[in-house]
């Protein structure tokens, strides 16, 4: 193995000694068998490390209802134990940074991808004025290992964060119609654990007596649930102009009721009178074997004939935002697109090996917000 040149790839490397550990920039990506790792994490029978993210902490008697009041979550009664997420949003509404919140009555834990961790550590310190509050970074301290409720309760854990999705949470709202959600079947929560915990696991999977899966398989799940995760659906290839309503994220991570934040008139405004001007889509690629699309890969109308069939003729229409080969549904990916893309229209995506053609699957319908029902008043006839 190279030696480790990222964060998560350090975090990871007490897993490269598990027969056919490959490690990259993101962590333990498999140990041999990414499908059947995929099976046995939703099965309950592995765990995965989860390199890529990382744990704050904010402890003090402010730090609910100052984080109710900088974020887009109600957390000033959040109760010991239970899970939640929040997003920070820049003034226009866009989505900043994202974290999985659980409270174990004394600190507020916060998993983070690890790449904005630093940042998000540095606004949220900034934020603190008279209030009493700390922030932490725990990245030096602490881990994340994810998999099903019942395969990390055994763990030694600090805190345990259960995924909410994709249940609409109170004062949240869901925009994808679909019955039932792909996600509703999705067994996942987060454990973290200290460092010695970690290697123990580590140790464990080397020996054979602990299975474990990599981050490829975990992401395979995640993105066959429509699961939104910031450094993807917020930040491919550069793109920080992701609200929560193109990627569905009211449904969780917002509450619609609660005092201002940052951010708050852009997603009350949309939601009520306008719609996302892009949409969250999930894929079907074509080709068991094809070559995945990168991340940032343009997603495009297929050419209407007579109008040309080179790539210039193509009017892209959105980006991919995370791929994955799914052991059952086979390469799939999540993309955002224009509202205006037609729900039934023939989509291609660019790869190394040229286009392939994409079936798309509605998340968010283009119609989504503009909830409010406006009264339209009659027009007043010019006096004469």
């Amino acid at each position: 193995m190279t030696e480790p040149t990222t964060g998560a790839a350090l975090a990871a490397a007490p897993f490269a000694a598990v027969p056919g550990a490959v490690v990259d920039d993101e962590g333990l990506a498999h140990v041999g068998s990414p499908n059947g790792e995929q099976r046995a994490l939703a099965a309950g029978r592995a765990l995965a490390p989860l390199a890529a993210r990382t744990v704050l902490t904010v402890s003090g008697p402010d730090r609910l209802t100052w984080l109710d009041s900088i974020t887009s979550q109600a957390l000033a009664g959040l109760a010991p134990g239970e899970s939640t997420e929040l997003l920070v949003l820049d003034p226009q509404g866009h989505i900043e940074h994202a974290a999985s919140v659980v409270d174990d009555g004394e600190r507020t834990w916060l998993i983070v991808d690890r790449a904005r961790a630093a940042s998000l550590a540095a606004w949220l310190t900034r934020m603190r004025f008279r209030l009493r509050v700390e922030v932490q970074d725990a990245s030096d301290t602490h881990r994340v290992v994810g998999g099903t409720a019942a395969a990390i309760a055994p763990l030694r854990a600090a805190a345990v964060w259960h995924d909410p999705w994709p249940g609409v949470s109170g004062g949240g709202w869901g925009y994808a119609v679909t019955e039932p959600h792909p996600g509703a079947e999705r067994d996942w929560s987060e454990a973290i654990v200290d460092t010695a915990e970690y290697d123990a696991l580590a140790a464990a999977a080397a020996s054979g007596a602990q299975p474990v899966a990599g981050h490829l398989a975990a992401d395979a799940l995640r993105v066959a649930a429509w699961r939104p995760r910031a450094d993807r659906e917020a930040g491919s290839e550069g793109d920080a102009r992701t609200l929560p309503h193109e990627v569905d994220w009211l449904r969780t991570a917002v509450h619609l009721d609660k005092g201002c934040y940052r951010g708050q008139e852009t997603v009350a405004k949309v939601h009520n009178l306008g719609h996302p001007p892009r949409r969250l889509v999930l894929l079907q690629l074509d080709g068991s074997d094809a070559v995945l699309p990168a991340v940032g890969a343009a997603v495009s109308l297929v050419p209407v004939a007579g109008d040309g069939d080179d790539a210039a003729s193509a009017q892209i229409v959105g980006v991919v935002t995370s791929v994955a080969r799914h052991h059952d549904e086979g390469p799939i990916a999540l993309a955002l697109v224009r509202r205006t893309t037609p729900v039934d229209a023939a989509l291609v995506v660019a790869t190394g090996d040229g286009a392939v053609a994409a079936a798309q699957e509605v998340i968010v319908p283009p119609e989504a917000g503009r909830t409010a029902a406006v009264p339209r008043l009659p027009r007043l006839s010019r006096r004469r």
